[in-house]
């Protein structure tokens, strides 16, 4: 492939120095598949793409809150059955907990506390989406849990 707007085709996973250092957990439970953003592509907002395939046995991303707007999506990977999760996650908005077994997305407007967020069981993989409105996604205000960060 080339051209003149090969540059902004991202096919190859590249993430953070400071993620790479954490990848190996992270692997055990899931597949990163391509994370866009600045240092990748210049200008690029934040999306984060994944492939969940085993639950997990503690929370993964702590609660905390940014000073950008963020979409969550997981989305199950039945192909007869799209809407079906093919699993189940815990996720949290401020102090409420909610289980989804159905695919979503969820909006995370900016200054809303929301995670943690722990993958309780997966039938089939699950197909994870951050897609944060900034360039580089931080996380500000980390107030509950103990779990890995995901990055």
């Amino acid at each position: 492939m080339s051209g003149k707007y090969e540059k902004y085709i991202l096919t190859d996973l590249v993430v953070p120095d400071d993620v790479a250092a954490r990848m190996d957990e992270y692997n055990q439970r899931a597949t990163r598949i391509l994370w866009l953003e600045d240092f990748v592509i210049k200008g690029a907002p934040s999306i984060i793409t994944s492939w969940y395939w085993k639950a997990t046995d503690e929370e993964g991303t702590p609660s905390h809150t940014h000073d950008f707007d963020e979409v969550v999506g997981f989305f199950g990977s039945d192909t007869d059955n799209p809407g079906d999760l093919c699993g189940e996650v815990e996720f949290w908005l401020e102090d409420e907990k909610y289980i989804l077994n159905k695919s979503c997305m969820i909006y995370c407007p900016a200054g809303l506390h929301h995670c943690p967020l722990r993958v309780v069981r997966v039938d089939k993989p699950i197909f994870f989406l951050a897609v944060s409105l900034t360039n580089k996604y931080v996380k500000d205000n980390i107030v509950r849990g103990v779990g890995k960060d995901e990055g």
